[in-house]
């Protein structure tokens, strides 16, 4: 087999990069370790960035967002039972869009397959070879038999525990990283959401995060260690605990339900440059972790497909290979940015286990900021809209 660009992991990141190729003529096969059902049972954020769905409409895999996704202009910030509103509409003149990151891979596989294009599910043992000469190949074994794929280029968008990053010399990448000593406790259930936007709330207990898949579907968080058991956590303690951490008002308009589904995140923040090794390509969580507090994840995977594929088509149509070049350098600036505003985020609103009073006061004086200062946020809120690419 050949094709131009080789693109491992079928994710988001993977799969929109697939279709800004394929809509600009460049051929695309991508690799995926795991079966299709498997990548659609995975449950993720569902906080979309305005460039985010900007990119989705420009592949024609949007109706189904507008149709059923949740505009927000706005969302809350809660601290020691008092809770700020931060109005992105009155303060960047832009919304964000709630639409399960579920959904955007479905879209996405459902495009792909309608235009004939190649994907490969359950490709076990993908190696990478040549990617720092001229001549770069992918091989991985399928049905008891080993497969060649040879292209000009691969793009690692095959997550944190991904082959791509993994692939990289000894000595030829650095990484930079964080691991926060707890995790997310987190439930779906069939209930609607106790507020029409999301509520980020701090609280002497732990962080609480309200938000929902639809306005009959929530998705409820709370901080908890990071080696908890879920067994521990049975709906009726979920629920008493989620109350707990709110504002009374918040609190109030919980309606409980039957979880369908439950699990632990750990949280981390993580980088590793650069992001180009000869025509190798790191894109998304193979490149780089956020905590999801600030809701960067995906979007932040989007915007390095956006630089990619900018650069792929200037050198497919313009023969030039100047973007290709610049590519690990414009990622990483905004990269970077997301980091900052993810572990601010994070920072503010959790309890860590070697805090003391100062620092406790430290995020009680950073919420009073925002509540008397419009500057600081219209701060948050241009970062949470997304900063422009």
């Amino acid at each position: 087999m050949r094709t131009q660009v080789a693109i491992v992991g079928s994710g988001p990141a993977g799969l929109l990069l697939g279709a800004l190729l394929g809509k600009a003529g460049i051929d695309t096969v991508i690799l995926e370790r795991k079966s299709k059902d498997y990548v659609l049972s995975r449950i993720r954020a569902g906080v979309l960035e305005q460039g985010t769905v900007d990119m989705l409409a420009e592949v024609g895999v949007d109706a189904r967002l507008h149709a059923e996704g949740l505009v927000h202009e706005g969302f809350a910030v809660g601290f020691a039972n008092r809770r700020l509103r931060i109005d992105l509409k009155d303060l960047t003149g832009k919304a964000v869009t709630v639409y399960g990151q579920t959904e955007v891979t479905r879209d996405l596989m459902a495009a792909r397959e309608a235009a004939g294009l190649t994907t490969v599910y359950e490709a076990d043992h993908v190696a990478l070879h040549g990617f720092d000469g001229a001549s770069p190949r992918v091989t991985w074994t399928k049905d008891g038999r080993t497969h060649e794929l040879a292209c000009d280029f691969i793009a690692g968008c095959d997550g944190f525990h991904g082959v791509s990053r993994a692939s990289v010399p000894v000595g030829k990448l650095r990484t930079f990283e964080r691991v926060y000593p707890f995790g997310w406790l987190g439930i779906l259930a069939d209930v609607p959401p106790c507020s029409h936007e999301l509520i980020y709330a701090g609280h002497d207990r732990g962080f609480a995060l309200c938000s929902m898949r639809s306005k009959t579907r929530s998705r409820y968080y709370i901080q908890c260690g990071a080696e908890e058991d879920v067994a521990a956590w049975p709906d009726g303690r979920f629920w008493e605990e989620l109350r707990a951490r709110l504002d009374p008002e918040a609190a109030s308009h919980v309606v409980t339900g039957p979880s369908i589904e439950k699990s632990i995140a750990p949280l981390r923040s993580f980088v590793a440059e650069p992001l180009r090794f000869g025509r190798l390509f790191l894109a998304g969580d193979a490149a780089h972790i956020v905590p999801p507090t600030g809701a960067k994840g995906l979007n932040l995977a989007a915007s390095d497909v956006h630089y990619l594929a900018e650069a792929f088509r200037e050198h497919y149509g313009a023969g030039s290979g100047d973007a290709l070049d610049a590519y690990s350098a414009r990622a990483l600036a905004r990269i970077w940015k997301a980091e900052r505003f993810s572990w601010w985020m994070t920072s503010l609103l959790h309890r860590f286990s070697d805090q003391n009073t100062f620092d406790r006061r430290m995020q009680e004086a950073e919420f009073i900021y925002l509540e008397d200062s419009r500057a600081a946020r219209t701060a948050l809120a241009e970062n949470y809209v997304g900063l422009p690419f």
